[in-house]
Formats: structure tokens, sequence, C-alpha cells
């Protein structure tokens, strides 16, 4: 199930849910430029291979993010096609009001 986001709720998920699986969708380069603290780098063109090694829980709660939203929706949709259970789509860092890793 997809459940979507927005950033003030993605933001009180993330500091109350300490087992949340924070997954940045964009590139390596985009990811090295900013981050959220605590994210995981799996770009949308790696879900469908690395997904299953990266997240062997498809029970877990997973969150994901890109920089505008249209990639973090299709891995979103990608995760719950794969039977991924928990998925949050924060949509993107376009306007994240709240601080980034440099």
């Amino acid at each position: 199930m997809i459940t979507k986001l927005n950033h003030a709720e993605a933001k009180k998920l993330m500091d109350e849910n300490k087992s949340l699986r924070l997954i940045d969708v964009r590139t390596k380069e985009e990811f090295e430029e900013s981050y959220i603290d605590g994210a995981e780098l799996l770009p949308l063109d790696e879900i469908e291979r690395r997904a299953g090694e990266v997240i062997p829980d498809k029970n877990a709660e997973i969150m994901v993010y890109c920089r505008s939203g249209k990639r973090s929706r299709a891995a979103a949709e990608i995760l719950d096609e794969m039977g991924y259970k928990h998925i949050y789509d924060m949509g993107g860092l376009i306007d994240w009001p709240f601080e980034l890793i440099m």
C-alpha cells in the first residue's frame, strides 16, 4: 500500500519512527550534493534489481523521495508491485523546508 505524505507529515514520521527506511531514489550525483540525514541511496533505475538486497523485509516501513516527486511516485509503485506492504511517498526535495546534509 502506498501512502502519499506532505513534507510535514513525512518529517513527523521520520522523527517518530526510528525503524523507518528512508530511500533516496535520485542519482548518485544528486545524492552527493544533498540528502536527508539517514537516507539510503537506491536510484530508481536500480530498484527492481537491488530492492531485495537493500530492503529484504517486505513488511518494513519505507519512505521514498526524489527531487520533484516523479521518481518517488514511480519507485513507490515498483515497490508496491514487488510486494512491499508499507510504502510512503514523500515526493521531492525541491521545496523540503527542513535540514539537509550538504
